[in-house]
């Protein structure tokens, strides 16, 4: 049997004053995270129809590679400057492949 690959969606949403800071910090983990050994695709998306509304859609090879991604300097710096800009709690969801 295929070993499927674990995706994940992160949405964040930005307070509506801080939209071009958060896009600036959430870009800024891009580089490092698709060097990350497990990381297969990491992409951000922007809202057409809400500029505060961005979205990590993410594939990695497994649970263990996402935790090491979360445990990273670069995502544990992000999240020591996010509080600041965000409207909410980011909603991070991990999903396995079913069909």
């Amino acid at each position: 049997m295929p070993k499927h690959t674990l995706r994940v969606v992160a949405r964040i949403i930005a307070r509506p004053d801080k939209v071009e800071e958060l896009r600036s910090l959430l870009m800024g983990l891009i580089e490092p995270t698709r060097k990350e050994p497990g990381c297969i695709a990491y992409e951000l998306l922007q809202n057409k129809a809400d500029e505060t509304d961005f979205t990590f859609v993410e594939e990695w090879e497994d649970d263990a590679a996402l935790d090491a991604h979360l445990a990273s300097p670069h995502v544990r710096e992000a999240l020591s400057k996010a509080p600041a800009l965000l409207a909410a709690e980011p909603d991070i969801r991990r999903y396995n492949v079913v069909g």
